[in-house]
């Protein structure tokens, strides 16, 4: 069972958009959007700067607010939409961040429950990109996705690796300046700096959605669950 977690900011928007009825397609970084998406039938993210004078979804999660139930959206990112693509044949693969950290966890534990309780959860904090360096695109630490893991695994009881136990403390130390973290770390400075500061205020919001987008023949779409689950 894999989670991923791109909280700046593929997974949240995945999480809107299924939340309000969407389809998403994650399409891997080399592949084009645009041809999947006439394949289906659906439509193709752009760049933020792009809407909406190119298309009306993006990596903003705000951009998917109000969307028609059913709507198919291709989206493309070289962190969160690659892991998933490259993840699909999992048996269980579900998108997480902080707008669905307590539900990703009650569907973890529904699985974890209904199937082996012995059988091995991996959140995955997909970290950044580094777009200021011209050679090779390095990738960076995302202290966002680090926290969006540590919040998923603060709200599961099972036996956890001790990477799993540091990264749950490090989100529960922080908790109450999750937002100020968010926004004065790299990955929210950069959004802020084109002018997407909205972005990184919703993505810091907790437990927003009681939605879980999970991987079903190639597309995410949404379960939900009502199981209680432990809180902090």
């Amino acid at each position: 069972m894999l989670v991923i977690v791109d909280t700046l900011s593929f997974s949240t928007s995945v999480a809107t958009a299924v939340h309000h009825g969407g389809l998403v397609y994650p399409c891997p970084e080399g592949e084009d959007p645009f041809k999947l998406a006439k394949s289906i039938g659906g439509e193709a993210a752009v760049r933020r700067a792009d809407v909406p004078r190119k298309g009306r979804f993006s990596l903003s999660p705000l951009t998917y607010v109000g969307l028609e139930p059913g709507t198919r959206i291709v989206l493309s990112s070289p962190n969160g939409a690659t892991c998933s693509h490259c993840s699909r044949q999992v048996p269980h693969l579900f998108v997480g961040a902080l707008v669905n950290a307590r539900a990703v966890a009650a569907a973890v534990s529904h699985v974890l429950n209904e199937t082996d309780v012995s059988a091995r959860v991996t959140v995955i904090a997909c970290e950044e990109r580094e777009t200021t360096l011209p050679e090779n695109n390095p990738i960076r630490f995302a202290v966002e996705d680090y926290l969006g893991a540590g919040a998923i695994l603060s709200y599961l009881g099972f036996e956890k690796s001790p990477e799993a136990r540091v990264c749950q403390s490090a989100f529960v130390d922080n908790k109450k300046d999750t937002r100020s973290i968010l926004w004065e770390y790299e990955s929210g400075r950069e959004l802020r700096a084109g002018g997407f500061g909205r972005d990184v205020e919703f993505a810091a919001q907790l437990n927003l959605y009681d939605s879980v987008p999970v991987m079903r023949n190639g597309l995410f779409s949404a379960v939900y669950y009502s199981d209680s689950v432990g809180s902090i």
